[in-house]
């Protein structure tokens, strides 16, 4: 099913299945993004089956990266708040 929807001057259509979308860019897209996705899904396994041990360091490395990012705003946030000084 095919909707438009007509906001101001502009339309929108949206499609439900891929085939409504057409084989245009987007269809592309959605193909190149479940390509990529199958791609480390398998490496992923693969690294986990192969060698556990460096799998456990990728996913600690992973871990502090996310919560070093998570430090950095949160002092930026205090920052922003005690007047940018």
């Amino acid at each position: 099913m095919k909707v438009t929807l007509a906001a101001g001057s502009r339309v929108h259509s949206y499609a439900d299945t891929p085939a409504e979308a057409g084989t245009g860019e987007a269809a592309v897209a959605v193909n190149a993004k479940k390509i990529a996705t199958y791609v480390l899904v398998v490496f992923a396994l693969y690294v986990i089956i192969t060698d556990p041990a460096k799998a456990a360091s990728y996913v600690q490395i992973g871990f502090e990266g996310i919560s070093d990012a998570a430090k950095a705003i949160g002092q930026f946030m205090t920052w922003l708040v005690n007047g940018a000084k």
